[in-house]
C-alpha cells in the first residue's frame, strides 16, 4: 500500500549536519543556484544545459548548480517532483559549501574523517524524513508508482540507450561478516521495476564481492538504491575506502556527527534517514543481462556489458523530495570534483601513513579529459632522496590495481594542475635513460577495453631536479609586482598570473652574480664590463662555461655591495601576487 504523510507532520529527527534541503537552501543565499521554472526535457534538454558551462569555456568559478522545477519527458509526461543537477561539486566552492568548510581545507578534512569515523544513529521509520511516502507491494504497480514516476535524465542524449541514475548510492551487505557497503554504480531505468546495477571491477567494488557471496550461496542480494542524500553521505559514497570501513561511519566523519540512518521497509539493510529517494530491492545473482550503452567517465560511450539488475520491492521517499543527477562523462565533471579530493588524500595517506614516506607535499589527480587514474602527479621536497622519489612512484602506481598509467614526480615549484609546467618539467630535470621505468602488467582499468591487448603497463618519471640548475629566467618578483601596479593602472584586464611568473633561483645564483644584477638595475652595468674586460683569455673555445673554470665569477670585483644580498629561491616560488585589481 501507499502511506502518504502530511505536509503538517513533516519529519525532523534531531541532527547536527545539513541535509540536501539546507543546502539548496545555503547554494540559493550564495548566489550559487540557478533556478529554472521553464519546462525543461529530462531526456534530451537537462543534462546538454548543464553540460555547456564544462565544456562551453566557463570558468570553473563560475559554474552553477541548476534547480529544475518543471520537469517533463520525451512524451510530454509531467513529473511533480524537481531535480538537481550540478548542486554537490559544478565548482570547488560549491563542493566546499556541502563539506562545510574552506576550499583549502578540504584535503585536511577528508584525512581527518577517514582517521575517524563515526557510527551512525538508527531512528524509527515512523522518524525518517525517507519514509513519509511509502509504495510497496501492489501498489508499484500502479502508473507513476514505482520508478516511472522518478524523473530520472538521459546523460548523453544520441548515444545513451535510457534513463540512468548516475548518483545512485547502491547500499548492500556483507553476507558474512554483516558490514555494508555503500558505493556509486551506475543504474539504467529498465523498467517500472527493474533497474540496472553496473560496478566497475577493476576497483574491486564492494557490492561486487557481495554479489559473489551471495551467488554462492544460491540467494538473491539485498539492495537499496538511495537517491539524493546529505552531501556528506553523497560524497562519501564517491569514494574508494578498504573493505573493512562502512562508507556511513566516514560520513559522520565529514560532519562530525553520527548521520540518522533507518532500517529499510522489505530488505535488512540500513539507509540515511535523511535521503530523499530510496529504491529496495533484490539484485538476481543467477542471471545477467544487456545494459548500455552510456557514456562514462573516462570519455567514450561504454558499449553494452552483461550487467546485473535489481528487481524493485518498495519505493519509499520524502513527500519533497528533490531527484538528485550528477554531470559525469568527459571530465571535467560534477562527478570528478566530488571524488578528486578524496582520492588525492588516500594516496596522500598511502605513501605517507603505510608507506612512511616523507617529503610529499602533494599528489594530484589529472582531471580534464584523463579522469583521475591515468595521470598522476606527485609533488615532492627539493631534498627528498631519490629512493624516496621512486619508493613514492611505485607506492602511487600500487595503491589499485588500475591505478596510474603516467606517473610523474615534480618539485613544489611545479603546479601539477598546469601541464605545461610539468611538461617543462619533463623536459629539463628529466633524461629519459636514467629518470624513466616503464612498470608492465597493470589492469587496463577504467576506460575502453581493448581487444587486441588486455594488459596495460605505467610508466614512472622521475622530473625532479637533480642537481643545481640556474635561475628561472623571469624578472625577479619585485619587478614584476612593480609592473602589474602600473597595469592596472593603465586600466589593462585583470591579471590571472600561471607559476613561474617571477624568476626564482635553483642554487646557481651567488653573491658575485647578485652583485652584477644588481649593478644592471641601478644602472651601472658600465662597470661589470670595465671588469670583465680584464678577464679575456685566449686558450678557451666559444661557450666555455666559467662556472668549470674554478675562476670564481668574474665580473663582480673587488669591491662588492654591502649589506645582505638576498633573492628567491625554490622555496619561494610559490608566492601569489598582492597587487589587487583596481575595479
Amino acid at each position: 500500500m501507499a502511506t502518504t504523510i502530511e505536509p503538517s507532520t513533516k519529519r525532523a529527527p534531531a541532527r547536527s549536519y545539513p541535509d540536501l534541503h539546507d543546502h539548496l537552501k545555503a547554494l540559493d543565499e550564495a548566489g550559487l543556484l540557478v533556478t529554472v521554472d521553464r519546462e525543461i526535457n529530462k531526456d534530451t534538454e537537462m543534462h546538454p544545459l548543464v553540460r555547456w558551462q564544462f565544456r562551453g569555456g566557463i570558468e570553473e568559478k563560475d559554474r552553477k548548480a541548476f534547480l529544475f522545477t518543471n520537469v517533463v519527458d520525451s512524451k510530454g509526461k509531467k513529473f511533480d517532483m524537481p531535480v538537481a543537477v550540478g548542486v554537490l561539486a559544478a565548482n570547488r566552492q560549491i563542493y566546499a559549501l556541502g563539506m562545510g568548510c574552506a576550499v583549502e581545507d578540504v584535503e585536511k578534512r577528508w584525512t581527518q574523517a577517514i582517521a575517524n569515523p563515526i557510527e551512525p544513529n538508527e531512528i524509527s521509520s515512523d522518524e525518517a524524513p525517507c519514509h513519509e511516502v511509502i509504495i510497496e507491494g501492489a501498489d508499484l504497480d500502479k502508473p507513476g508508482n514505482a520508478l516511472d514516476g522518478i524523473p530520472v535524465p538521459i546523460s548523453t542524449p544520441g548515444w545513451d540507450v535510457g534513463p540512468v541514475a548516475t548518483l545512485t548510492q547502491y547500499v548492500t551487505k556483507d553476507p558474512d561478516t554483516g558490514l555494508q557497503n555503500m558505493g556509486n554504480y551506475r543504474a539504467q531505468i529498465k523498467g517500472p521495476r527493474r533497474m540496472g546495477m553496473n560496478p566497475s571491477l577493476e576497483l574491486r567494488p564492494g557490492i561486487y564481492v557481495h554479489w559473489e557471496k551471495m551467488k554462492a550461496r544460491g540467494e538473491r542480494l539485498p539492495a537499496a538504491v538511495v537517491l539524493g542524500a546529505p552531501s556528506c553521505v553523497t560524497f562519501t559514497a564517491a569514494q574508494k575506502l578498504p573493505e573493512n570501513v562502512e562508507e556511513i561511519t566516514v560520513a559522520g566523519g565529514l560532519v562530525g556527527a553520527p548521520i540518522n540512518v533507518v532500517r529499510c521497509r522489505t530488505v535488512d539493510l540500513l539507509v540515511p534517514a535523511e535521503a530523499e529517494i530510496v529504491v529496495e530491492g533484490f539484485i538476481n545473482t543467477e542471471m545477467l543481462e544487456p545494459e548500455a550503452p552510456f557514456g562514462e567517465s573516462h570519455g567514450h560511450v561504454n558499449l553494452q556489458e552483461y550487467n546485473g539488475f535489481m528487481d524493485v520491492t518498495a519505493v519509499t521517499r520524502r513527500k519533497d523530495a528533490v531527484m538528485v543527477s550528477w554531470v559525469s562523462q568527459v571530465t571535467p565533471s560534477e562527478s570528478s570534483a566530488i571524488k578528486r579530493p578524496a582520492y588525492e588524500a588516500a594516496q596522500l595517506e598511502h605513501l605517507r601513513d603505510h608507506l612512511g614516506i616523507k617529503g610529499i607535499k602533494h599528489v594530484s589527480t589529472h582531471e580534464p579529459l584523463t579522469s583521475l587514474h591515468k595521470l598522476i602527479i606527485a609533488v615532492v621536497d627539493a631534498d627528498m632522496p631519490r629512493t624516496e622519489v621512486w619508493r613514492a612512484l611505485y607506492g602511487i602506481a600500487s595503491l589499485r590495481r588500475a591505478e596510474g598509467k603516467w606517473v610523474i614526480a615534480v618539485n613544489e615549484d611545479i603546479d601539477p594542475d598546469d601541464t605545461n609546467a610539468v611538461f617543462w618539467a619533463m623536459s629539463y630535470r628529466c633524461k629519459p635513460h636514467r629518470d624513466v621505468e616503464i612498470l608492465k602488467n597493470k589492469d587496463e582499468g577504467h576506460g575502453p577495453r581493448s581487444l587486441e591487448d588486455s594488459n596495460d603497463s605505467a610508466v614512472l618519471i622521475d622530473a625532479t631536479l637533480k642537481e643545481t640548475y640556474p635561475p628561472v629566467s623571469l624578472p625577479k618578483r619585485e619587478y614584476m609586482e612593480g609592473a602589474a601596479e602600473i597595469w592596472y593602472e593603465l586600466g589593462l584586464p585583470k591579471l590571472k598570473p600561471q607559476r613561474p611568473w617571477y624568476g626564482y633561483d635553483m642554487g646557481e645564483w651567488n653573491d658575485d652574480l647578485e652583485t652584477m644584477a644588481q649593478r644592471a638595475v641601478k644602472g651601472d652595468y658600465w662597470q661589470t664590463g670595465e671588469i670583465i674586460a680584464q678577464k679575456r683569455r685566449g686558450d678557451l673555445k666559444m661557450n666555455t662555461e666559467v662556472r668549470t673554470l674554478g675562476e670564481g665569477t668574474p665580473g663582480a670585483g673587488d669591491k662588492k655591495d654591502k649589506g645582505d644580498l638576498t633573492w628567491d629561491g625554490l622555496k619561494d616560488a610559490s608566492h601569489s601576487l598582492q597587487v589587487l585589481h583596481k575595479e
